[in-house]
Formats: C-alpha cells, sequence, structure tokens
C-alpha cells in the first residue's frame, strides 16, 4: 500500500512542478518531460487511462511550439489506449498525430498512420468515419505520387457497409479518373468541392489547393499512374 502512495504523491508533485514550469514559455521541455515521467507512473500503478490524458494533455501543450514533440506524445497516448482496448480514443489520438505528421510533410508516416486510424474505426464498426479516413489516404497518397496506392484506398473500402456509391465513394473516384486522365479542371472542381473544403482535416484543408497547384503548376501535366 505504501509504495502505491508514494506514487500518487510523487504525481501530484510533478503535475503541481509541471503547472508551474507552463507559466514560463521557455521551460516547457522540462514541464512536458514531467508529464511523461508522471504517465509512466501512472501505467505503472494501473491507472493507464489517467496516463493516456496526461500524454494527450502534454502534446496539447507542446503542440504550439514542437510539432514533432506532440507527435510523439500523441502516439504514446493512442499505445496506451490501445493497449486498453479503448479504441475509440486510441484512433482520436492517432487522428491528431497523423494531422501533425501531414503539416510536417511526413507523409509516409501518415500514410501508415491513417491506415492504422481507419483499421480502429472499422473494429468498431464507426463506418461513416472510416469514409472520411479514406479520403484522406486518397489525398495523402497522391502528395506522394503514388496514385497506385490511392486507387487501392478507394477499392479497399467498398468493402466498409454503405462506401459504394456514397459521396465520400463518388468524390474520390471522381479524383483519381481525373489524375488518370489529366483532367486539370476535375481535379479542381474534386478540391474544392464543399465535401473536401469543409472537412475539419488538416490533410484536406491545408494541402486540397496545393495538390491541384503543386500537380498542375507551370501547366504541366500528371501522368497516369494507375490502370482501372
Amino acid at each position: 500500500m505504501a509504495p502505491i502512495i508514494t506514487h500518487a504523491v510523487l504525481l501530484l508533485r510533478a503535475y503541481e512542478q509541471a503547472g508551474m514550469m507552463l507559466k514560463d514559455m521557455k521551460k516547457m521541455p522540462e514541464a512536458i518531460q514531467l508529464i511523461e515521467k508522471a504517465s509512466i507512473m501512472y501505467v505503472e500503478n494501473g491507472t493507464s487511462g489517467t496516463a493516456g490524458i496526461a500524454l494527450d494533455r502534454a502534446g496539447k501543450l507542446i503542440e504550439p511550439i514542437d510539432l514533432q514533440k506532440a507527435v510523439d506524445l500523441y502516439q504514446k497516448a493512442a499505445s496506451v489506449f490501445e493497449n486498453e482496448d479503448r479504441l475509440r480514443q486510441a484512433a482520436e489520438l492517432l487522428g491528431k498525430a497523423s494531422r501533425l505528421l501531414v503539416r510536417l510533410r511526413r507523409l509516409d508516416e501518415a500514410a501508415v498512420s491513417l491506415q492504422k486510424e481507419k483499421n480502429m474505426y472499422k473494429e468498431i464498426e464507426n463506418y461513416p468515419t472510416c469514409f472520411k479516413k479514406t479520403i484522406a489516404q486518397v489525398l495523402v497518397h497522391l502528395h506522394r505520387g503514388d496514385f497506385v496506392a490511392a486507387d487501392k484506398c478507394v477499392r479497399e473500402s467498398y468493402s466498409l457497409p454503405g462506401f459504394s456509391g456514397s459521396e465520400d465513394c463518388v468524390s474520390m473516384e471522381t479524383l483519381l479518373a481525373a489524375f488518370d486522365e489529366q483532367d486539370e479542371d476535375g481535379v479542381s472542381r474534386v478540391c474544392n468541392s464543399p465535401l473536401l473544403k469543409y472537412m475539419d482535416n488538416d490533410v484536406s484543408v491545408r494541402h486540397h489547393i496545393s495538390l491541384q497547384t503543386e500537380q498542375y503548376c507551370g501547366g504541366k501535366k500528371l501522368k497516369p499512374h494507375y490502370a482501372q
């Protein structure tokens, strides 16, 4: 019993110190380090959920000044919740990491993260969110220049209940067809459609416009990279 009490006291002190350090942004890394240590102690004491929450909070605190560290914290928090079979919370945290990875242009990692998110949402049968993750996957893969992977994401999503024929599905099929046909206007229409414009997601909001401008910059046309 005594060790548990000791750990609890240490956790409280760690948070108190972190809170004081947060008053001075220059000491933010030290504050985050304390929270990480506290989260480890939470796990050791069998309160993994609290550890995940602490890591999520730390990610939010550091995000404005260090995106890479925020990604690491969100991923750690997601792993904690995944180990507890709390997949909804894990997927939400992976979503935060995925968006920051896109912002950092670490697109290969973002693609992996999005796939893991999508698998979790599929496991808990949250299919509408799976549809949105498919859109994000397609856009990320197109930015990576991997049209085959983008097409594969759509094809694999046909197995999701309700996806085939949905607005999300038709939009991505249209986008891929426009790329295959080197149709700049078609790409522009999809990229500027309400479906993409109003998604609360860094993948679409920050990059759907650059998707069309980068690929067609200076009148250069796309070359088809996948077959129907």
